[in-house]
Order: C-alpha cells, then sequence, then structure tokens
C-alpha cells in the first residue's frame, strides 16, 4: 500500500496494491499488520458501517467527542464521493482546515481520519455505496454534526449538485457555535 498524508497530515490517503488482469481485480483492503506498519498507527478498528446514497445525498459533518472520538478508515465500493475532514482540535496548527479526496470505486483510494475530526461525503454518481471502519462505536449522546455549508469553513462542494440532507444533519451547527475537540492539557 501506498500511504500520502494531505495537507493536513494526519490525514492519510491510502492507495492499495491492486492486481488486475482479464478476470477482473484483487487486493487488500485492510490488513492490520500492514496497515500498522505503513501508517505508524497503532489504532484498533472496533465498528463496520456501510452506506449507500443518491446522487447529492451529503452526509455530515459528523464527529463524537472523548471519551468515544471515533478515527475512520473509508473507501467507496461503488460509485464516487467527495470526501471532507475538517480539523476540529482548537490546539491544532490546522485547526478550522480542511481536505478533500475524490474515492471511488475506480480509484480504489482510502482515507484515514484521525479522531479530532469532523467527517462528510457527498455523492457524485448516480448512487455509491460507502464502508467506513471506527475506532470506537457509535455512541448517540456523543455524536455532532458541523451544517455542511457554513460560511467559516467554506469547503469547496460542487455547486451543480442538488445537495440532499436527512433531518439531523440540516440541524448541524455553526463552526463557531460547535462543541469541539478541547486544547491538550
Amino acid at each position: 500500500m501506498k500511504v500520502t498524508p494531505l495537507s493536513i497530515p494526519e490525514v492519510l490517503l491510502i492507495e492499495p496494491h491492486v492486481f488486475e488482469d482479464s478476470r477482473g481485480f484483487f487486493f487488500e483492503s485492510f490488513r492490520e499488520d500492514v496497515f500498522k506498519k505503513e501508517t505508524s498507527l497503532d489504532v484498533s478498528f472496533v465498528q463496520d458501517n456501510h452506506s449507500k446514497s443518491s446522487q447529492g445525498v451529503l452526509r455530515g459533518l459528523h464527529y463524537q467527542l472523548p471519551p468515544h472520538a471515533q478515527g475512520k478508515l473509508v473507501r467507496v465500493i461503488q460509485g464516487e464521493v467527495l470526501d471532507v475532514a475538517v480539523d476540529i482540535r482548537k490546539s491544532s496548527p490546522t485547526f478550522g482546515q480542511y481536505v478533500a479526496e475524490i474515492l471511488s470505486s475506480n480509484n480504489k483510494k482510502q482515507l484515514y481520519i484521525p479522531e479530532g475530526f469532523a467527517h462528510g461525503f457527498l455523492t457524485l454518481s448516480e448512487t455509491s455505496e460507502y464502508l467506513y471502519k471506527t475506532t470506537d462505536f457509535y455512541h448517540p449522546k456523543s455524536e455532532r454534526c458541523i451544517i455542511w455549508n457554513d460560511t467559516t469553513l467554506n469547503i469547496d462542494w460542487p455547486k451543480d449538485l442538488n445537495i440532499q440532507l436527512s433531518p439531523k444533519d440540516l440541524l448541524g451547527q455553526s463552526f463557531k457555535s460547535s462543541e469541539l475537540f478541547p486544547c491538550k492539557q
């Protein structure tokens, strides 16, 4: 696997080695020992999630507060999404900045998004199927959401799609009023 830190270096772009021939393809989508060696991260994934979305569906920007914060390893198995991670760690030099990456079933790229980031994705294709591993279990009382179109974050979402949000995501808070990750002591 090839691991590339993005402009916020804690967010990692992961490109697996894909073996293709006339029959199709094969790759290891996750292998713990290789992941730990190549990323230098000692994380354990405890939950796998799978979602299907129609074009224009935007999920996020979600996160969970400590002690139930989640790191995520995300990938697309059908279709294409724009995946976004926002640094919400108050003590970080990249606080309030975001990275965005196209993930698709064709490019087979994955992102590792550590704890301390709000995360969301927008389906660009007709439909998408999205898989992600998390380092902690879903904990509804710790879950928070930043509104997708927050003017402080100014995320460059595609303008040509009819954005569709869940009722819960429509209630997302502004970045400035959100309960964010505390400063390290």
